[in-house]
């Protein structure tokens, strides 16, 4: 997959797995799509990012004797993923496009020539 669009998905993901419940680095790491090849090296900046931008909140509880942080959408991520998700329709319409042009199909309104 394209590393810009693999960026986007991740985000997307992280703010859906934490849409469902609070989670902490390792288990993000678990419940994203193996697909998109998200290590921990990659996560931490993105949730930096993402705490930055206010999508997400973050809390600090003892675990096993040492600190774990804990992440969870705010109110602006759970927005921010909306938006990703209302876009989906476009971003079929792109795919069926070039889908179509790749194999020759001509879309009505288009000519030819």
């Amino acid at each position: 997959m394209d590393a810009q669009m693999k960026r986007g998905f991740l985000e997307a993901c992280v703010l859906a797995t934490l849409q469902k419940r609070e989670s902490y680095g390792y288990q993000i790491v678990k419940d994203v799509p193996e697909i998109l090849g998200l290590t921990e090296s990659t996560l931490y900046p993105l949730l930096k990012r993402l705490e930055a931008a206010g999508s997400i909140s973050v809390r600090a509880a003892e675990h096993n004797g040492r600190l774990r942080k804990y992440y969870r959408t705010t109110e602006q991520g759970q927005t921010h993923l909306e938006s990703f998700l209302q876009e989906k329709n476009e971003v079929m319409q792109v795919y069926s496009y070039i889908e179509n042009a790749a194999n020759g199909v001509v879309e009505e309104g288009e000519s030819n020539e």
